[in-house]
Parts: C-alpha cells; structure tokens; sequence
C-alpha cells in the first residue's frame, strides 16, 4: 500500500463481530490508514454516509443484525445516493454460490472472502483505490448522468500510457457508456475489437445487449447461449435470454429462463416479480404463487418490504386455489391467509380495504359463499377506476367474473387496458396479460373453479359436444392442470370415435394436453387412465 494513498483515504467499517473487527482494525492500521469510522448496522452506516464523504465502505456481507450487508448496499443503489467515485468492499465468511451471485448482482467493487491475511487486503485495497483515484474525473462524469464528457474523458484516460494498468477497467466502461447512449452499432463494432484481441465475458456480454437493442434477436441469442455456457455469466445471461424470449412472446420460455435465474441468485426481488409477471401468462400458477412467495421471504425489512409484495401473494394464491385439485385448496387458502397476516402485522396503517375485502370475496367464492362473495363486490362502481392500482382493478375484474358478473368485469378489464402501452419492439406483460385476461373472460362465462365440475357432468350425462367445448375451456385457462387435461385428452378421444365434428387445432390440443400429462406426476388411477388413452391415440 502506497502510504501517502492510505494516509489520505477516509474509511467507513461495517462490521459486527467483535474479532472481525479487531482484525480489521490491526490490519489497516499496518497498512497505514488512519480515518476509519466503524458502525455494526446498515441503519448507522447510513447516517454516517450522509454525514460524510467517504472514500470507501468496507462492509461485512454477514451482519447479523437488520438485513446485513446485503441491505445496506442495495439501499444505497436504489437511492443512487452512492457515488462511483466511493468503493464499496464485501467481506464475507460465507461463499456459496448463492450468496456470491447475490454480491455480484449488488455489482460492489471487490469482494474479500474472510479470513484474508494484511497482505490480501492490500493487494484488494491498493487496487481499488488506485483505480478510483485514477478514474475519478470519468466517474465524477457518470455521476452527474453526464455520459457524452464521461465518455470524452474515458478515451482521453486510454491514450496516457501511464495508466495502462487501469486500461482494461477503462475500455469496459466505454462500452458501457456506449451502451447508456444508446450508440449500439458503434458498441458492437467496439466490443468486437476487444474480442479480437482478448476474450472478456464483458465485451460479448455488450455485443449480445448491443444485439438486442438493435432487435437483431438471431444473433443475439447465439451470444447469449454461448455466454449462458459459462459459469460466470450464466446468471446475466439467462436473464438477456427471458427479455428476448419476451420479445418474441415465448412465455413459456421466458418463464424458464427466469425462474432458472432465480435459483442462482435468489435475493433479486424484481426478478421474482418478472416470473410472476410471466407465470400469469402461460397460466402456471403454481409456480406463481411459488414466485410471489420467495419475494415475500426475500423482501423483509428490505426496501422491497411493502404491502403490494403480501398482496401480490395472497392474490396469487387465491389464483392458484382457483385452479387446483380440491384436496390442495384448503392448505393454499391457509398460506394465503398467513400472507394477509403478514401484511397487516408489517405494514398496520396500510389503507387497504377495498383491496381486502375483493381478496375476501375471491375467498368466500371458493367456499362457494357466491352471495357473501356478490355482497363484498357490489359497492364498487367502474368510474372510480381511475383512483385504484391496475393490479387492484384486475383482481377485482377476477371476482367479479367468478360471481358471474362478466360484464362488470369486461368493463373494468377495458379501464384499465387503457393505462398500459407498449413502445414498438418491446412487450409490456401487463399489457400481454390484460389483452389475454380480456380475450378469455369474454369468451368464457363460468370460473376457472366451475369449469371442469361442469364439463364432468356433461361428459358423464354423455354430451359429448357440450363436455368437449367445457373441456377446452378449462384447459385454455389452466393448461399446466393435469386432470382438466387428462379429461380433456378422454373427451377428444371419444368425440372422434362418435365423429363428432371436430376444429382445425385439435391435434395441436391432444399434443398440448400430452405435454402436460408427461410433465406431471400422476397418480395410479390417472396413469391407468392416460396409459388406456395413449393407446387408442396409438391405433387410430
């Protein structure tokens, strides 16, 4: 460590245990520093970063106290009250795979796994110092969003040999600045060069962002696959893949990639909020649910800890109890129920009734209470849509469609589909999804919940038509659930031994309903049931 760098470096310490901290302390003092703040909670290095200016915040990942490290950085980034001219340093005892991915998104400027020797903290230090000291006019640039003189600076930087250490650091903030200006012909062209003369994830990680912004989605896929190969661009990269995916509107695939994602690094709450977003599209609503849960668990005490996340859940269970078997849904309404809980213990002075009482209803419907369910719904009016959330309005259209109030639910769905607009080349899921919950409530009278008991009853009087027509119903709004599809599958089969007229699409729907079977873990009965369908299928 150069001593006149340490001497002139001011140090904010967050670290809660007392050897951790000792050891810190001995070993910035031999290496010459002199002012150093220590604190052991996020809330105090907050107070004390408004105090000061600090030219860096070595913080422990693992403070036990409130959210941790974690929480202390990810405030600082919301609140963009952090600037690039400060280093911020992870330590951390732990590093697994999930807590280094989660570090890696917070995206800090080094990372030290504990214990480190006086010598490894150096090494760390020195170099992120250096680099901050040398960059400092590009960062104070990128600071101001001023990114066109940011980028003047940075090229000047590149052509003093003097920092030539600092030159691979440099060349990946020009890409990035040509990527925050939105020059994306002029990135690919510069990432390439880079390439060309050595192989950064970085640089094909621009191309590929590069790619896509341009909407050049072919090649944009065939960089992100190859960089989805690598262990440490993985996690980015699955990522750019379900935003492509969305381009194009494979949901499904989308959802995969996301919820692939979200295993690697599971504290990212907008992504869980993404998979939730993409959950309700392609009907999944277990992994819904599943979704909006993790963000739960995830999000409290943190800046994400907010009533909408609870409601999020609650609604997300009740869509999923809407859709299950019957034995599941006392077990999903009681999860629900602890998410209301929940919201009410956090966050107590929450004006929310009107939002409560449609959740209520929803529930009182399930318990096929349809009048109490009518009697909560029915003091709303369509002309205060405008004073309500899109997601309160859309779980109220829900209700009010499963109490058989289509039109009351048509004309809120179309209030609010109104708000959403697309820019051309990207898909907003919200829109997506108004679009399609609108299609399919004008299509479809009964609830998800009453679809598949009618189409049971009509298959067994023997109308084969009506149950048919019931049956695609059901499976268009709940195409994961494999007994509406194993019924479904039976109801085909027998239409077209009794030839009955059948659409165009119908073997693209038998294919459907296979997919749905083989992914699914059927019991006894319900595999004797698909064995004896597959072999007809088989015959014909």
């Amino acid at each position: 460590m150069k001593l006149h760098l340490a001497k002139n470096t001011k140090l904010l310490i967050a670290e809660d245990q007392v050897l951790a901290k000792s050891h810190m302390h001995y070993a910035l003092e031999q290496l010459g520093f002199k002012n150093m703040d220590y604190v052991d909670r996020p809330s105090q290095a907050l107070s004390a970063l408004k105090e000061y200016d600090y030219d860096a915040i070595i913080c422990s990942y693992n403070l036990r106290s409130e959210q941790g490290g974690y929480y202390l950085l990810e405030q600082l980034n919301d609140a963009h009250s952090l600037p690039l001219t400060s280093a911020f340093i992870f330590t951390s005892a732990d590093t697994s795979a999930e807590v280094v991915h989660a570090i890696i998104e917070l995206q800090p400027d080094e990372f030290i796994a504990k214990p480190f020797s006086v010598n490894e903290l150096d090494r760390r230090l020195s170099r992120v110092l250096s680099r901050k000291k040398a960059l400092k006019n590009v960062y104070a640039f990128m600071d101001k969003k001023d990114y066109e003189k940011a980028l003047t600076e940075v090229e000047f930087f590149l052509l003093q040999p003097e920092h030539a250490e600092h030159f691979p650091l440099a060349m990946k903030i020009k890409g990035d600045l040509f990527l925050l200006t939105q020059r994306y012909q002029e990135a690919v062209a510069f990432f390439e060069s880079i390439i060309n003369v050595q192989d950064f994830n970085w640089a094909k990680m621009g191309i590929a962002k590069s790619l896509l912004a341009l909407n050049e989605l072919d090649d944009a896929e065939r960089e992100i696959i190859q960089l989805a190969t690598r262990p440490d661009s993985a996690l980015e990269a699955f990522d750019l893949l379900a935003t492509l995916q969305i381009k194009q509107a494979a949901f499904d695939d989308a959802l995969e990639c996301t919820s692939l994602a979200c295993t690697m690094s599971p504290r990212n709450i907008p992504r869980y909020q993404q998979a939730v977003s993409l959950a309700r599209i392609t009907h999944d609503y277990e992994t819904q649910f599943n979704s909006a849960k993790k963000a739960v668990r995830y999000a409290q005490g943190s800046i994400h800890d907010k009533p909408d996340i609870y409601l999020t859940a609650a609604r997300a269970g009740v869509d999923f109890a809407m859709t299950s078997e019957p034995e599941h849904v006392n077990n999903i309404v009681k999860q629900t129920n602890e998410y209301l809980r929940q919201m009410k213990k956090a966050h107590p002075r929450a004006a929310l009734n009107d939002e409560l009482a449609v959740i209520d209803a929803r529930l009182h419907y399930l318990k096929d209470d349809t009048a109490r369910a009518q009697t909560l719904l029915s003091e709303f009016h369509t002309d205060h849509a405008q004073l309500r959330s899109t997601e309160a309005l859309l779980d109220r259209a829900k209700a009010l469609h499963e109490v058989g109030m289509k039109k009351e639910s048509i004309a809120i769905l179309d209030a609010i589909s109104s708000r959403e607009e697309e820019s051309p080349g990207e898909v907003n899921l919200m829109a997506a999804y108004l679009k399609q919950e609108k299609a399919e409530k004008e299509a479809i009278s009964l609830s998800p919940k009453t679809l598949n008991n009618t189409a049971v009853a009509q298959y067994k009087r023997g109308n084969l038509e009506q149950s048919y027509s019931t049956f695609a119903q059901a499976f268009r709004v709940m195409p994961k659930n494999p007994s509406i599809a194993l019924n479904y599958l039976q109801a085909i089969v027998r239409a077209r031994k009794s030839n009955t007229p059948m659409p165009a699409d119908t073997l693209s729907e038998i294919k459907k309903c296979r997919e749905t079977l083989e992914s699914a873990t059927l019991s006894d009965e319900k595999q004797s049931r698909y064995d004896n369908v597959k072999s007809i299928l088989k015959g014909e």
